[in-house]
């Protein structure tokens, strides 16, 4: 090796060396990606040994090879589709040509840039024409360095959204507590108990107890469509509204209407909600309920009648005026009323049984004597040794209410 040969290749080195240093502070310096793809192409392009390049890097949320950076390459590299047999490709490769058409039978070989086992991008390159291709250590060093700081960079705009979304779900669990009333009655006379079991960190279940007069109560069980911040968003509005009906005394045929309004002039047709309203007077012992498409509770009568309370109209928030609104009523000196949403009848075992209304009917009848408390905990274990290892699809609320009006 000659003397001249030498200093050419410290020189070259020190180049590199540069340039990689000057890369790193670039990234550093928290430069956009387009500044260090533009760094990446000009330092690539200055090396005589490279006739043409393309870099194809992987966007995993989408599952596709882009072309991000090129030069002297026939064709438009952003139309590239990049074949299997380069993403077979694990190890630094020659091109054979005769294998590739089109676009890619211009590159001589491929260089996979990989963070720990995983292949990020492929660097093709045709070579100068007379010249051999030399300094692959340099191009795979100056790879890496480019494309892991480009992907820590997607990683922090991830984690920045994952972040924001969680305060999102913080903040709509905040609005969701806020919603379900402090204080259940649990006396002689009345007695409501509740429980409810999230399937997310924010859920769309609301259930609700609201004294009218001294005489007068509404319960009210509902499942908004969707989740997250618009669902907790839409249910606070619904439970705002509702609670101003009622303490206005608005008739239960005016408060459901007046609710179907409500959501559809906020939701404009994207959510709808299924809702049970039930109102209770001690002084008539009449009940009048409306069923606005949620699934019928049970009426366990103490003359031993069972009735499945269907009756009433459509779900809220899905046509205006709801079509063929019906305001049942019956007579009822001491009853229990059981409530719950699809999330509890609609689990499934590891054979893919339902639980199904008939097997939570058949329970609660035969175990009316307990306390309702005790009641719920006893649904709530027997449905989970049901499910097995199977998750839960769905939030679960159970709603229920016994009066002793004698």
């Amino acid at each position: 090796m000659t003397q001249d040969t030498l200093e050419y290749r410290l020189q070259v080195k020190e180049m590199e060396l540069n340039t990689l240093f000057e890369t790193i502070q670039a990234i550093n310096d928290n430069e956009p990606e387009e500044h260090l793809y533009r760094i990446y192409r000009f330092t690539l392009r200055s090396r005589k040994h490279i006739g043409r390049l393309a870099l194809f890097v992987v966007d995993e949320e989408i599952g596709l090879w882009e072309c991000k950076a090129s030069f002297a390459i026939d064709g438009d590299g952003t139309k590239a589709e990049l074949p299997e047999s380069i993403r077979k490709i694990d190890e630094i490769a020659d091109i054979n040509g005769n294998e590739e058409t089109g676009f890619f039978r211009q590159f001589d070989k491929v260089i996979p840039v990989k963070h720990k086992d995983t292949i990020l991008a492929y660097v093709l390159i045709g070579k100068a024409k007379g010249q051999p291709i030399e300094g692959i250590d340099f191009i795979e060093a100056l790879s890496n360095i480019i494309i892991v700081a480009i992907e820590n960079k997607k990683l922090a705009r991830k984690q920045s959204r994952q972040e924001i979304i969680r305060r999102q779900m913080d903040i709509a669990k905040d609005v969701q507590v806020l919603l379900f009333p402090k204080k259940l009655p649990y006396n002689d006379r009345l007695k409501v108990a509740a429980s409810y079991k999230p399937h997310h960190t924010v859920g769309g279940d609301y259930y609700d107890f609201i004294e009218i007069d001294e005489n007068r109560f509404m319960l009210c069980i509902a499942d908004v469509s969707g989740k997250g911040v618009p669902a907790a968003i839409l249910m606070s509005n619904f439970q705002a509204a509702l609670r101003t009906l009622v303490r206005k005394k608005t008739p239960l045929k005016g408060v459901v209407e007046e609710l179907n309004y409500l959501i559809m002039q906020n939701a404009r047709g994207e959510n709808f909600i299924t809702a049970f309203f039930m109102e209770y007077d001690f002084s008539s012992r009449m009940i009048h309920y409306v069923n606005a498409g949620h699934n019928p509770p049970f009426l366990f009568i103490d003359n031993g009648e069972t009735l499945f309370l269907e009756e009433g109209t459509t779900i809220i928030g899905g046509f205006e005026p709801l079509p063929l609104l019906a305001l049942p009523s019956l007579r009822a000196d001491n009853f229990l009323l059981f409530c719950f949403t699809d999330g509890f009848t609609e689990t499934y075992n590891e054979d893919n049984e339902e639980f199904g209304v008939q097997m939570l009917g058949d329970f609660i009848k035969e175990n009316l004597d307990l306390d309702q408390k005790e009641l719920h905990l006893r649904l709530l274990s027997y449905l989970n040794t049901f499910r097995g290892n199977n998750a839960y699809a769905d939030d679960i609320t159970l709603l229920s209410c016994k009066v002793n009006n004698r």
